[in-house]
């Protein structure tokens, strides 16, 4: 009897757990944005939520949380209750180059996380003065070889800065980094002069571009990307491999139910897919993206170790 009775409440607990799973949502879902309002990552998050409160039924809200390069909201969300109440719009940045490039990382990208899917990809632009005789990469390259450390090359954030000490060292070259916070200082730097070579984003890049006040060497995805088609690729012009790009992805708290995870993968990866968000994505200079899971996964774990490695070859510090 006291069998039969164990497994009746074993039965009932196994119904009730898949019954809160089938259920979810039933309370508001926030997702947090490791940045301040306004940035690239909000807008990309906003442009999710919205769609995704439609679809679950329940709201599912923004809670920007700012700060440290992104490391501040990051770990509010790796430390939440891993229910799928609490995710977090993730960058390359904040799930793979913080974790080497802080001495202290409060969170690790790989273990206190369940990757949910990417939903976007930003390439960036290399770009010179036209003072700078060079007219592809081989020619960039050949130039700062023959005038080491005389280049100077600007960039607005982690990312940037690491695009930039990979494109060196994979080139075996020295160019002088010169740090700004954000788009704008970088265009006056690089259109002045002030610097000789910026890697700017580019959505962020095409204006001055534009402009004719700066001249595009190369992007930096290893495809060439549908915003601007007509620029080859830094891996295609002159340095094999290259491949230096952002990525937006939608993370959980580590541990949480496979069901919701899944469910949350599909519904955002549908969202992706409409022409509506992907139109948007792609008027941002951003491309769609899409993976499942374990895809996800093995992008952040693979990209924690390349950005690591850069950050010990050139000592990088956060900008």
């Amino acid at each position: 009897m006291r069998r039969l009775l164990i497994a009746f409440v074993a039965s009932l607990g196994a119904a009730t757990g898949a019954f809160a799973q089938e259920a979810y949502p039933s309370k508001p879902v926030r997702m947090i944005v490791p940045f301040p309002p306004g940035g690239a990552t909000d807008l990309v998050a906003r442009m999710i939520t919205q769609r995704l409160s439609e679809i679950l039924g329940r709201q599912v809200y923004v809670e920007n949380r700012g700060g440290a390069g992104g490391a501040v909201g990051s770990e509010v969300a790796a430390k939440a209750a891993p229910d799928g109440y609490t995710l977090v719009m993730g960058t390359s940045g904040t799930h793979a180059i913080n974790f080497s490039l802080y001495d202290k990382p409060t969170y690790d990208p790989v273990k206190d996380f369940a990757a949910v899917t990417r939903v976007a990809v930003l390439p960036s632009m290399i770009l010179v003065h036209p003072s700078v005789p060079a007219s592809n990469i081989r020619e960039l390259i050949a130039i700062a070889k023959a005038q080491p450390g005389k280049l100077a090359y600007a960039s607005g954030g982690n990312l940037l800065y690491l695009s930039g000490a990979l494109f060196t060292s994979m080139a075996g070259i020295e160019m002088l980094h010169v740090p700004f916070r954000g788009a704008g200082p970088q265009m006056s730097a690089i259109a002045n002069n002030d610097v000789q070579v910026a890697v700017m984003p580019v959505f962020s890049a095409l204006p001055i571009v534009k402009s004719g006040k700066v001249r595009v060497i190369a992007v930096t995805s290893l495809k060439r990307t549908p915003t601007a088609p007509e620029y080859p690729t830094v891996a295609e012009s002159g340095l094999p491999g290259y491949d230096a790009v952002s990525w937006y992805g939608v993370f959980a708290t580590g541990g949480t139910p496979k069901p919701i995870v899944d469910r949350l993968n599909a519904e955002i990866r549908r969202i992706v897919a409409t022409p509506e968000v992907t139109g948007s994505l792609l008027a941002q200079g951003a491309e769609p993206a899409s993976d499942t899971p374990e895809e996800f996964a093995a992008i952040v774990r693979a990209d924690v170790v390349k950005w690591a490695k850069i950050v010990k070859e050139t000592g990088a510090k956060p900008d």
